[in-house]
């Protein structure tokens, strides 16, 4: 009945779906172990008529024409520039730390300093990740490091991540640069937005092809069963011709075999105001103050009006399968021995000709949304439509 059959309708999953059905008009199942559709992106609208991110903020963003172009066949945007406020010594100034957040902070005559000497050593408009200021020789620039580290960077990464920022590998600080200008945007790229009436109608868009069916509330082990050594697939008992696209957990496939990979989840606190506005900004970060990373209101990032607002207090906690509350694994954690560990499992994946392994959690990658879409794009041009 099928020639793909794909484990879990994230981003990643929705995309590559939509172009086998609509491209080479091929028959695809996707089988998802929750109720709904788009993974951690599914947004719904709540009681007081607001629309809400279920697993946390997901600000859509991207330089790549293509990418922006293919989202919106089955979109019209809001058009939206993200900011995020950080509250630092009870001040609340912009983030990523930036000249702004500079003059928030300081007096003005060692704000001054500060400015001269960054642009003078980087260059205006630079992004520098914190563990490469750490390392400047200059004695005023050494005192500013310190500070953006201690305030900013450090006890934020203890709570997101359970570990110190050198702990981890640089590319999760360097997700979140100092940037040497006056730039309050929490992102730079040419096209921002969110969908105009919410992800879910967006992957439902996505997913509206006759060639597409979707099976919900469902684990795929308890349909498809496969043989290790032989590198088979069976599906309702019965041996599986076509190609899988898997998007689950790499070493959950593996029944980890060599070991489980460890991840970070979240629980969020969810709060209906009668009051317009709760805070200045979409997102404001926590980095010092309180268990909570970042409180987010909704209707700064999809513009819409109404006497009453909605605001979440996000809290990470260890990833821990076998509960519910901390069962959604949200990121991969970028450390050296987990990539290492994540290298063999891909090892042995190679052995599967029939099975594409796509997505943050089968491929153990921190993907942006952009380029996790871009990331489809390519599987499916490079690995499918051969």
């Amino acid at each position: 009945m099928f020639d793909f059959i794909i484990v879990g309708s994230g981003l990643a999953g929705c995309t590559i779906a939509e172009r086998i059905a609509n491209v080479l008009k091929q028959k695809v199942l996707i089988i998802e172990k929750r109720s709904h559709i788009g993974g951690n992106c599914y947004d719904y609208y709540d009681d007081s008529g607001i629309l809400i991110h279920k697993y946390g903020p997901h600000v859509f963003h991207t330089n790549l024409k293509d990418v922006w172009e293919y989202l919106s066949q089955f979109t019209e945007w809001y058009p939206y520039q993200h900011k995020v406020l950080g509250f630092i010594d009870g001040k609340k100034v912009p983030i990523p730390f930036n000249l702004n957040s500079i003059y928030g902070l300081f007096p003005e005559r060692i704000a001054s300093l500060f400015e001269r000497k960054l642009i003078n050593t980087f260059g205006f408009g630079k992004k520098v990740p914190i563990l490469k200021l750490l390392e400047t020789k200059d004695k005023d620039l050494k005192l500013l490091a310190d500070f953006i580290y201690e305030k900013v960077f450090l006890n934020y990464t203890i709570k997101q991540w359970g570990m110190r920022p050198e702990e981890l590998e640089p590319e999760v600080t360097e997700r979140v640069p100092v940037f040497i200008s006056r730039d309050d945007r929490y992102f730079q790229d040419i096209y921002q937005g969110l969908p105009k009436n919410g992800y879910h109608e967006m992957f439902k868009r996505m997913l509206s092809s006759p060639n597409i069916k979707v099976l919900l509330n469902t684990d795929y082990k308890e349909v498809i069963d496969i043989d290790q050594e032989a590198k088979k697939i069976y599906f309702f008992g019965k041996e599986f011709q076509g190609k899988l696209i898997y998007t689950g957990k790499i070493d959950e496939f593996f029944n980890f075999e060599l070991g489980e990979l460890p991840y970070r989840s979240l629980r969020f606190d969810f709060e209906t105001l009668n009051i317009e506005y709760f805070q200045e900004a979409g997102v404001v970060n926590y980095p010092n103050d309180y268990e909570f990373t970042r409180i987010t209101e909704f209707k700064h990032l999809t513009g819409q009006r109404s006497c009453y607002t909605v605001i979440v207090r996000e809290f990470p906690q260890e990833y821990n399968r076998f509960t519910t509350e901390r069962g959604i694994p949200y990121y991969p954690v970028p450390k050296r021995e987990n990539i290492e560990l994540c290298q063999k499992y891909k090892k042995r994946a190679k052995a599967f000709k029939n099975i594409i392994f796509l997505g943050r959690l089968a491929e153990y990658k921190y993907y942006s949304m952009n380029v996790l879409v871009e990331r489809a794009l390519s599987a499916f041009k490079e690995e499918v439509a051969l």
